[in-house]
């Protein structure tokens, strides 16, 4: 029902100047991203990929994800201090993927220790796409949940008023009246600044670990920002940096720099290529901190793509969630089909039914970041490699979300205006805190809605694949 890409593609000067003021305004409320991949340079910036428009998404599936996240807040929260099914769940992929391998070593340690804080806070975001079946229903389907550096919180906070922008120039005054307010910059800052009350020092920080190269620095400030407004101290370090002036004093404190740490918040260290030895030695020193973690190991590992497979199984559900049948019906409401590749005969059909159809099916390996999933004949190709060993329990299967395609304008610096056939991915961001066994933050704080061209399968913003976009409810 939303057609202002009919009237611009009709109208070449519309579309011309409606871009133009597009891009201005874009950089006017600040949707901004490096250009240049130097470390600490600030030289070059440009506006972050966004929709020209707001895309169509079915109100009643958005408020579907809006309600289940803090549902799905207390579910990561409860796998995190759950060893056994941990370790039951993600024992045949510690055998064959070395990253994961590497953090479970991590969460061995400090459960052998014990924990030194009973402070938690959790900031995720739970991705979704609106999937159509053949009778044209249609139906909410989380592609996954990220547990660790959930990023464009801060960015996706200025993208309302730029289409609110956009749509007034365009006197679409109706559908200006649309936009939905929305700032998980505040929100996910709320959470941090909970859990720093918490923590009881006020000369202590937050620390951002970050990446080398930080072209999404500004997705960051919007958070730092918020936290400064609250007069709450923020360092940035990176891992080499930690492990030069990183250390713990006799009750476990960390310092990083002469400066007690209060909250370690991961937006770096969700990618084996984040990792050298001495970022490995660096992980294991803050994880036996008494620094809060954001996230801890254990919320880290909440978050494989083979937890996920097993939540699907029956009963595990109901395990997290017992005498809470509404909740556990509005999570598995949510989740598509999941198959595992373990090692037996469940595995084995796995394998037959995805080379059989491999169109249908995506396979996962236990990454983030965006672009690391298989597709089509891909499919094919892999398993025939691994089908017959365990190499193949690094990965999940997963039925392939079917979208409906929308149009829409996707603005790059540098890059021609081209009218797309494109699909949209809406993610949930949820915050909690939890103190001892109290839950005393638990809340959805904001959405995401990210738009690509169906000529891609897989990635994200960073990637340079999607754009960002904002929901307009039908």
């Amino acid at each position: 029902n939303f057609d202002v890409w009919r009237e611009v593609t009709a109208d070449g000067q519309l579309l011309e100047d409606l871009a133009e003021v597009a891009r201005d305004a874009a950089l006017l409320h600040g949707l901004l991203m490096r250009t240049r991949d130097a470390p600490n340079s600030s030289e070059v910036v440009g506006h972050a990929p966004f929709a020209l428009f707001p895309s169509p998404v079915p109100k009643s599936l958005f408020l579907q994800a809006l309600a289940a996240q803090p549902l799905f807040n207390r579910l990561v929260d409860r796998i995190s201090r759950d060893p056994e099914f941990l370790e039951n769940v993600l024992a045949s992929t510690i055998k064959v993927d070395d990253f994961t391998a590497r953090l479970f070593s991590i969460y061995r340690h400090v459960l052998q220790e014990g924990p030194k804080q009973s402070i938690v806070l959790g900031l995720n975001r739970s991705d979704y796409m609106v999937d159509q079946d053949r009778d044209g229903g249609m139906s909410l389907k989380q592609i996954e949940i990220n547990t660790i550096a959930a990023s464009f919180g801060g960015l996706t906070s200025q993208m309302p008023d730029v289409h609110r922008h956009i749509l007034g120039v365009a006197e679409r005054l109706e559908d200006q009246k649309k936009i939905l307010d929305n700032n998980p910059a505040a929100g996910l800052a709320k959470g941090l600044a909970k859990a720093w009350e918490l923590y009881g020092s006020e000369r202590a920080v937050v620390m951002f670990l970050v990446e080398e190269i930080q072209r999404n620095i500004y997705d960051h400030r919007y958070i730092e920002n918020e936290l400064w407004k609250r007069n709450i101290p923020v360092i940035r370090r990176r891992f080499e940096e930690v492990f030069k002036t990183g250390s713990l004093d006799q009750e476990k404190r960390l310092f990083v720099g002469g400066k007690e740490v209060a909250i370690v918040y991961f937006r770096n260290g969700y990618m084996p290529q984040n990792y050298t030895e001495q970022s490995w030695e660096v992980r294991l020193m803050m994880e036996r901190s008494l620094a809060i973690k954001c996230p801890d190991i254990g919320t880290h590992l909440a978050g494989t793509k083979k937890v996920q497979q097993e939540l699907a199984r029956p009963g595990v559900l109901e395990s997290f969630f017992p005498n809470e049948p509404d909740a556990v019906d509005q999570i598995r409401a949510t989740f598509a089909g999941q198959y595992t590749l373990d090692m037996g005969e469940e595995g084995d059909r796995t394998v037959a039914m995805a080379l059989a159809e491999p169109d249908v099916f995506v396979l996962k390996p236990q990454r983030e970041g965006g672009g690391n999933n298989i597709y089509g004949s891909e499919i094919c190709q892999v398993l025939e490699a691994v089908k017959g060993g365990s190499e193949r329990t690094a990965y999940i299967l997963m039925d392939k979300i079917r979208p409906r395609p929308s149009h829409n304008y996707l603005l790059r610096p540098g890059e021609p205006l081209r009218l797309n056939a494109c699909l949209s991915e809406l993610g949930a961001f949820g915050a909690y805190v939890r103190h001892g066994k109290d839950m005393v933050m638990n809340e959805c704080v904001g959405h995401l809605l990210r738009t690509k061209s169906v000529e891609y399968s897989d990635g994200g913003v960073a990637a340079g694949v999607a754009v960002l976009d904002n929901p307009l409810l039908v």
